[in-house]
């Protein structure tokens, strides 16, 4: 199956960590960050297991849940557990789930038969309150994800439902924006009364307004 920026995350109950997990209903009205491992005991991985952990207070700040992936059963991920917590110094606060039949990893996509029939690539999915798919990634296995990266898209995303904006190149929270070219020059002054630079018609960058938090 091959899911698409926009449609609704296919919903799922698997084995976790944290016992059995019905995925619609773990998230309720979170957003939420889906992200596989090819097999555990890999060393990139471990890494990032133990970022997302210490990342905990940012995602608690903008209402995201994580839940990683990977192909082995739940029994195996207990170990690989204490391994992450003995070499990176951080303990795992939020479920992995144990794809050994391959059924969330095949809805979502994760299987590529031409790289390794047998594993996950290393995707990542943002997922929104209203379960629909906002971001995609997909990282070669040699290259540790950037998380800090996905924090500043999710920032974007959010700011961007509760505003007519869009967020140019390199964003960072607190600086400057994009109006949307869908609205009006009357429009925006209903909402941006503070004025705006217009670059040119389609290009009007207004100070950011604050993060729905």
């Amino acid at each position: 199956m091959t899911v698409q920026l926009g449609q609704i995350a296919p919903d799922f109950e698997q084995d976790s960590t944290a016992g059995r997990i019905r995925f619609h209903e773990w998230l309720g009205d979170s957003w939420g960050v889906l992200f596989s491992h090819p097999k555990d005991y890999t060393p990139v991985c471990t890494t990032e297991l133990a970022e997302v952990a210490r990342l905990k207070p940012e995602w608690d700040k903008r209402h995201v849940k994580p839940i990683g992936l990977s192909v082995d059963p739940a029994d195996r991920h207990k170990g690989w557990e204490k391994d992450i917590e003995e070499t990176q110094g951080q303990k795992l606060n939020f479920p992995v789930l144990a794809d050994a039949d391959r059924k969330v990893s095949d809805l979502y996509g994760m299987v590529h038969p031409e790289a390794d029939p047998t594993i996950t690539v290393r995707s990542v999915f943002v997922i929104d309150p209203n379960k629909k798919i906002r971001l995609m990634i997909t990282y070669p296995p040699s290259t540790g994800r950037n998380f800090d990266e996905i924090l500043r898209v999710i920032d974007s995303l959010q700011l961007t439902d509760a505003h007519k904006v869009a967020t140019p190149v390199n964003w960072q929270d607190g600086q400057p924006v994009i109006i949307a070219p869908s609205l009006s020059d009357e429009e925006a002054k209903q909402r941006f009364p503070q004025g705006w630079k217009t670059l040119r018609p389609y290009l009007r960058i207004v100070e950011q307004p604050k993060l729905p938090r």
